[in-house]
This record gives structure tokens, C-alpha cells and sequence, in this order.
């Protein structure tokens, strides 16, 4: 019997569907997918990576993971919902504020569970899975991809598992469309569907810079959707953000092109994540402020009032 395991078959538990509510009990939905920041061997900062605008007015998000057995496999159907209240001190965003990507870490939910002997079955992503500048200068315009997400009404409640929407590449993933860090695709982009992954998707061949095919596959994270192109009522397209809302939408139609944001756009996440999850040193009082004042930290940033 083959260990052969369809690495799209991984990648479905690497998501998570999102659910956001405000003060008065209104909820919206989205996608996130679990991101391994700062990683060093076995150490780092895994976290929910979603659109700033998935979480934006949320006082708590909630999502499920699923158990996995023994033998480190899910058990479908079996999952437990997290909640965070207080949603916007869980939330990183990124450090430009025309990026759409927010991390919230989960470190600190997947320790206590193990620490009550509970294991969730998650692929987390890492920075090994990213496409890189040499994959995609080889790269043609049009390239296969798959997006996984949550939309909404149509995902499997039940097993707690994400749907799977093929498409293309509709603008080249390396260019900056319209000198933005994003670049088009042409697949369905639902409500709730806002944060999914998309990925590079070459199963058992795919064609090289060379024009030769080559067996094998080929994965790679190109980026993270969060806008939609619409169909208004009275025939014009709007670009808008991906619908989080649960309700029906009947003023748009959803047509088959979304934008992604470059995932190299994580690259900069990482560096806002570090900083507000690495412990701080422990300051000498006596030693120079690190403001550059040239002041004692005690007369300076330290003074005690």
C-alpha cells in the first residue's frame, strides 16, 4: 500500500474558518491558515494569519481545530471551538497599513491543550513553502492554482474542513499589479472566502522554465486573498474587499477574479510578529536609555513618577 498523501490533502488542515462578532451579536466569517513564524528548529510563533479587515470591529473571533488521534490523524467531525474574546489585543497586523494581513498568535491555545493531554490535528506553513523569486521569475502568466477557504454556506461544517477552488493565475504572481504587492487570479471568490491561501498547484507534472514537462509536483504559497472584482446592479465593476458578512449579498455578483496579496508580504509580518513576541531584556537602570537620549534609563524612559 502506497504512503503517497496528495500534498493538497495536507494543505486543507492548515486552514481554519473564522468568525467574528462585534457588541451587538453581528457576525461575519472568513478564511485564515496557520503560519509558522520566527521558526528555529522546533521553536517559534505559530499563528492565524487573515485580512486586517476579516477582524476589523470584532470584539471576539472564533474558530475550530479539529482532535486528531493516536496516531496523528484527524478525527473528522470531532473539533472543538477556540474563542478569543478581546480579539484586537490577539491581533499583529501588518506594518503597512494598505496591506491586508493580520497575524494572531496561537502558541499559547495549542500549549494548554497538550498541557490537558488535548492534541489538534493542524499543517502549519512555513517560510519553506513560500514561492521564491527564482520559482517565480520562471513562472509563465498563466499558471495553475488552488485556493482553499471557507466560503460561506458551502464549506463542510460537519467535518470542519475547508472546499477547494481551482483556477489560474490571471496576471503574472511576481509582478506588482498596478504597482501594488498583489497580482490577479481567475477563480471563484465567494463571501468568507476573505484570508484563504492560494497556492501554486502542479500535481504529477508541471512544464519548466525550458518548456520541458517534468514529473513530480510543485507547491508553493503565492499569496493570501482579500479583494474581489464585483458586478454592480447597474452593470459596472467595483473592486472591493471579500464580503465577510453571512448574510446574502444581492446589490454585487460575484465574478471569477479576485486579488492576492504577494506572499512575500509575510516576510514583513514576521518581522512585526518578532518584535511584539520576543520577550524584552531586562533593563539596567543605570544603563544608557536605548531611546538615544544619552540619558541613564533610570533619568530617562525608566524614571519613576
Amino acid at each position: 500500500m502506497s504512503d503517497y498523501i496528495n500534498p493538497i490533502e495536507q494543505l486543507i488542515h492548515s486552514t481554519v474558518r473564522i468568525q467574528c462578532g462585534d457588541d451587538k451579536n453581528i457576525f461575519s466569517s472568513g478564511t485564515g491558515y496557520i503560519f509558522f513564524f520566527c521558526e528555529n528548529g522546533n521553536q517559534g510563533y505559530p499563528c492565524i494569519v487573515t485580512n486586517k479587515h476579516v477582524v476589523s470591529g470584532a470584539s471576539r473571533g472564533i474558530f475550530n481545530l479539529t482532535i486528531q488521534d493516536d496516531k496523528n490523524r484527524p478525527i473528522l467531525g470531532n473539533h472543538e471551538e477556540i474563542i478569543l474574546n478581546d480579539l484586537p489585543n490577539f491581533c499583529i497586523p501588518h506594518p503597512s497599513p494598505d496591506i491586508d494581513l493580520v497575524a494572531i498568535p496561537i502558541g499559547p491555545i495549542l500549549n494548554n491543550a497538550q498541557l490537558e493531554g488535548k492534541h489538534y490535528h493542524y499543517i502549519y506553513i512555513n517560510k519553506g513553502i513560500l514561492a521564491s523569486e527564482e520559482l517565480l521569475n520562471s513562472l509563465p502568466s498563466m499558471e495553475d492554482i488552488v485556493m482553499i477557504g471557507y466560503p460561506n454556506g458551502i464549506w463542510d461544517a460537519k467535518h470542519n474542513l475547508p472546499i477547494i477552488r481551482r483556477g489560474i493565475t490571471a496576471t503574472h504572481p511576481r509582478l506588482p499589479l498596478n504597482g501594488k504587492s498583489e497580482f490577479m487570479i481567475d477563480a471563484a471568490c465567494f463571501p468568507g472566502s476573505s484570508g484563504s491561501p492560494v497556492f501554486l498547484a502542479n500535481i504529477g507534472s508541471f512544464v519548466d522554465a525550458s518548456g520541458a514537462l517534468c514529473t513530480g509536483s510543485r507547491i508553493a504559497l503565492l499569496g493570501t486573498l482579500y479583494a474581489v472584482a464585483q458586478h454592480t446592479t447597474t452593470g459596472e465593476i467595483e473592486v472591493i474587499e471579500v464580503p465577510t458578512d453571512t448574510k446574502t449579498i444581492t446589490s454585487h455578483i460575484p465574478n471569477n477574479l479576485g486579488l492576492v496579496i504577494h506572499a512575500k508580504e509575510l516576510l514583513k509580518l514576521e518581522i512585526a510578529v518578532q518584535k511584539q513576541l520576543t520577550p524584552k531584556p531586562l533593563m539596567n537602570r543605570n544603563a544608557l536609555c536605548l531611546c538615544g537620549s544619552g540619558k541613564r534609563f533610570k533619568n530617562c524612559c525608566g524614571k519613576i513618577t
